[in-house]
């Protein structure tokens, strides 16, 4: 009981702020997010050191992940250009020929991990900003709906997931990786983050320039690729803390773990959401 009521507080908290920083204001989008995936690369990069015994420089890599997400902040919202990605492209350099200096049997593992965290980590997180800001003829817009849905549609599919799971849950998912998931469960989160998105619909268009019915299979599509693909990432951080050895990513969020542990579904969730929201764009509104 102690731990559920531990649970529920950090998550009201943790919920709140999120989406108080996504609603409030571009700039403490900025700020929050910029924190979130520096403690997730720095959290990702602590535990392979740990239990791979390997020697990533958590400082740099940390550091190039938040420069990552501030750079496509910028150069979505227009303020600088493409030189903006310098700096990061010099970090990445830095992280390869860094390993030449050192004579030690985990270079390639150092090179493989650190690399890794940019790409599974970063670089989704900076994808993050493409979602918020949207070209308009009168300029660069801060549209928050699509990416606050993303966080919707996990949420919503892992409440749903997590009662008929309980209720009904007789058939794995993917027993060797997650044996707690089930397909009932799954499929009950996918109803509940459609049931969502209808909600959704209800309030915002997908787009002004569209018809409601279409607006409303938009964004029912949206969730399905934001619950399939949140699905596939938390089976990956599943299969990543199953090969390393760890229970959870971390405990700084109380009765939740460790921030990937927070964040697994939406690393591949939300580059998804981005490509469907993108083809949706470009091929159906413009």
């Amino acid at each position: 009981m102690k731990n559920l009521i531990l649970r529920s507080i950090t998550g009201v908290l943790f919920v709140a702020l999120l989406v108080g920083c996504i609603i409030w204001h571009p700039y403490s989008q900025l700020a929050l997010f910029t924190i979130i995936t520096a403690m997730t690369v720095f959290e990702f990069a602590s535990i392979i050191n740990k239990q791979l015994n390997l020697q990533i420089n958590r400082f740099t890599t940390t550091a190039s992940a938040a420069y990552l997400f501030i750079a496509v902040w910028v150069f979505n919202t227009n303020l600088m250009g493409a030189e903006v990605f310098i700096p990061y492209l010099m970090s990445i350099l830095y992280i390869l020929v860094s390993e030449l200096y050192i004579d030690r049997e985990s270079n390639l593992s150092n090179w493989a991990y650190a690399l890794m965290a940019q790409l599974y980590i970063a670089l989704p997180f900076a994808s993050f900003n493409t979602l918020c800001f949207i070209n308009t003829p009168a300029g660069v817009s801060y549209y928050f709906w699509y990416a606050l849905s993303v966080f919707i549609f996990l949420w919503s599919s892992d409440s749903g997931a997590y009662i008929f799971g309980c209720w009904l849950g007789k058939h794995r998912l993917f027993p060797r990786i997650s044996p707690k998931k089930s397909w009932e469960g799954s499929i009950g989160g996918g109803i509940t983050a459609l049931a969502a998105s209808q909600v959704i619909a209800t309030f915002v268009p997908f787009s002004e320039s569209l018809d409601p019915m279409l607006s409303r299979i938009l964004w029912a599509g949206l969730a399905i690729v934001v619950v399939v693909m949140g699905t596939w990432g938390d089976l990956v951080e599943s299969l990543i803390k199953r090969k390393i050895g760890v229970k959870d990513s971390g405990n700084i969020l109380p009765g939740h773990g460790g921030m990937l542990d927070r964040f697994d579904s939406s690393l591949l969730a939300i580059p998804a959401a981005v490509i469907y929201v993108y083809s949706i764009m470009l091929y159906i509104i413009h």
